[in-house]
């Protein structure tokens, strides 16, 4: 499957504009890693646009995020891989692969970074700094569904919060027009 292929599947089967959104922030983020770590940023980018596409369909039914998402693309040949790390980002498995870690702390990292460009008052992304991200990390109650501890796993990627933060942003940053910030 290539990137229009999932973007036209996402279009069918996603509805709402902000998720979207997520999923092009979480996909930016894991291709900033894949170039970081000198994995393939077309597999990696690919599992972060599609990881959250069963997410209507399982929001009133959690224990199926992921597995909805890897049966579908089971069925166009997606490479078992990247279909384990979707359904390892939900928790539903043992986070084994690199992918797995990396799509496990890119997920809600996007959701830190844009609460923090939301609460500028130009609502860009583009004056958020780093330490100003690193801030709003240590506030509990600022971007709460921003699991911290779900972020913090970068470690298992051998990335210390700061050098996490920092890809992140900045790949963000860089798709900040699809973004609308």
């Amino acid at each position: 499957m290539n990137r229009k292929e999932a973007l036209d599947l996402i279009r069918a089967r996603v509805k709402e504009p902000n998720l979207i959104k997520h999923m092009l922030a979480t996909e930016a983020v894991m291709r900033a890693l894949a170039e970081h770590f000198d994995e393939d940023p077309d597999v990696w980018g690919l599992a972060g646009l599609v990881h959250d596409l069963d997410y209507n369909e399982t929001v009133d039914n959690f224990p199926r995020h992921g597995y909805v998402t890897s049966e579908i693309l089971r069925e166009k040949g997606v490479d078992e891989e990247l279909l384990n790390a979707i359904v390892s980002h939900a928790g539903h498995r043992e986070r084994v692969t690199f992918m797995d870690k990396a799509l496990y702390c890119a997920d809600p990292i996007t959701g830190l970074i844009v609460a923090a460009a939301l609460i500028r008052p130009e609502k860009k992304l583009e004056p958020v700094k780093l330490k100003s991200l690193r801030k709003r990390f240590k506030e509990k109650h600022f971007a709460k569904g921003a699991d911290r501890k779900q972020i913090m796993a970068c470690e298992e990627l051998d990335l210390d919060l700061e050098e996490f933060l920092e890809i992140s942003l900045n790949a963000c940053k860089g798709i900040a027009a699809d973004l609308g910030l």
